[in-house]
């Protein structure tokens, strides 16, 4: 039933959409119409891109959203991990943290095409930003909620700090960081088209620039569409994997039932 209404709510949409259009109750030229998105996007598919065969396009995103998200991933984790059970290097840090947080990423954004020029470097880098901040958050909130009997039990069988911080920070802040990976790839597949739309010679951000620059809105909305897809297929990936990696945990329901 739920996926009957998302379909009839997404259909309803389109449709309105598109009577408008027809009717020339909206403009053609600034707002686009489905049936010309859908036109765009065979157009791609079948006859190309100008920047070369659209799996092309997106397999220079998925690249520069791959190898930021590993680097995010590895950088949020560590440093995470490593601040929330240093409390004196947390203090320390911490105005720094929010200072460099607090920047617009598209300012950061266009400081790294200045460093690494137009290359994957400096989409890879913004991905890495976003992603970083947000796993980083969540590893640092699950070291923090360890329970300190658990850390006070192992320190008395003998584990060693780093013992305590592999066998028992990590596995405790696990859920914590898995959590965070769904929205982790979303972000890296942003800062890649971001990154292409300031300045790039392939990609998805690529189209949808050059989409933009020559007020062809079916075009954007063609290069959004692609991109969606692909960001929804990688966020199904992440669930199944989440679903294996947390099989230890007791279903909620049994949860709730014992307390």
């Amino acid at each position: 039933m739920i996926i009957g209404i998302q379909v009839t709510l997404l259909v309803g949409a389109l449709g309105i959409w598109q009577a408008l259009a027809s009717t020339h109750t909206i403009d053609v030229f600034f707002y686009g119409d489905p049936a010309g998105t859908w036109r765009q996007l065979m157009d791609w598919i079948h006859g190309g891109t100008t920047e070369g065969p659209l799996w092309q396009q997106i397999w220079v995103t998925l690249q520069e959203a791959l190898l930021g998200f590993v680097i995010g991933v590895v950088l949020g984790v560590v440093c995470g991990i490593v601040l929330g059970r240093v409390k004196l290097l947390s203090e320390i840090l911490a105005v720094y943290i929010g200072a460099f947080n607090s920047i617009p990423r598209i300012v950061l954004g266009s400081i790294f095409i200045i460093w690494f020029g137009l290359g994957m470097q400096s989409k890879i880098a913004l991905a890495v930003l976003l992603i970083f901040f947000n796993v980083f958050f969540n590893a640092f909130q699950g070291a923090r909620e360890v329970d300190g009997g658990l850390i006070a039990n192992a320190k008395l069988l003998g584990a060693s700090r780093l013992d305590v911080i592999l066998q028992v920070v990590v596995p405790s802040a696990f859920s914590w960081i898995i959590a965070s990976l769904r929205v982790a790839f979303g972000l890296a597949i942003t800062g890649s088209v971001v990154g292409e739309m300031l300045g790039a010679q392939q990609g998805l951000g690529t189209l949808i620039s050059q989409a933009q620059g020559n007020f062809n809105p079916n075009g954007v909305y063609a290069g959004l569409l692609v991109t969606t897809i692909v960001a929804l297929g990688a966020e199904g990936l992440i669930t199944l994997a989440e679903r294996r990696l947390l099989r230890w945990r007791p279903p909620r329901h049994a949860l709730e039932a014992e307390t």
